[in-house]
């Protein structure tokens, strides 16, 4: 892959994330490059790339912040670029990922972008819609999206992945509390508890990253 545009270098990392710098900006490259040719990232975001997109993911799996697990297998539904499944899979060496993500080109763009970082050890790239996906790829113990659909919607395409006591991580923005709201029938129906919104990476980035937490209950 060669890249055309450049998302420059990495600015101050967070400690933990200093050891990924290499990968993140190899990464962050590929996004700037055939990320922007193929259409999965417009081009007024290269400038930004680092901390509205990478930096945006990475903060969410910080131990630090207790959500993810380690050792977690983890599901990116709707994968597209590789946001957040790729950002999490650099920073979090122990989690292993499963990119779900059904559109051709982008699940092209996501092998390749597997291949040049030499991380298929550690990352699957299914190609298909999450409806199909149960049974098909690993029992989860965390489920992610990232602008993907509105959050009744997105329960019913990520719920059924999750592992009893498994947790959804939805990155959302400032209407999260009101989707949280809105939704509150499709919570009941797929017995998603503890849900809440929150707050992450305050103090690594300029604006923290909002994400929606739920634990999927035990079935009857």
């Amino acid at each position: 892959m060669v890249s055309r545009e450049t998302a420059g270098p990495a600015p101050d990392l967070p400690e933990w994330l200093v050891g990924r710098a290499a990968v993140l900006t190899a990464f962050t490259e590929v996004l700037a490059g055939p990320g922007v040719e193929r259409g999965l990232i417009g081009p007024r975001e290269v400038p930004r790339l680092w901390t509205r997109h990478v930096l945006n993911c990475a903060v969410v799996v910080d131990s630090a912040a207790g959500l993810v697990p380690a050792d977690s297998v983890v599901g990116d539904v709707g994968s597209g670029a590789g946001l957040p499944g790729l950002v999490w899979a650099i920073a979090r060496p122990d989690l292993r990922l499963v990119l779900v993500e059904p559109l051709l080109r982008r699940s092209t763009f996501l092998q390749e972008a597997v291949d040049t970082l030499g991380m298929q050890a550690q990352v699957t790239v299914w190609r298909g819609r999450a409806e199909d996906a149960v049974g098909a790829i690993p029992v989860l113990d965390v489920v992610t999206a990232r602008a993907v659909a509105p959050l009744p919607r997105l329960l019913g395409w990520t719920i059924p992945l999750l592992r009893p006591g498994g947790r959804l991580i939805a990155l959302k923005g400032e209407s999260a509390e009101a989707e949280v709201s809105e939704a509150a029938d499709a919570i009941a129906h797929w017995r998603l508890e503890d849900v809440r919104v929150q707050q992450v990476g305050a103090d690594q980035l300029e604006t923290p990253t909002t994400v929606i937490t739920g634990v999927r209950g035990a079935a009857d």
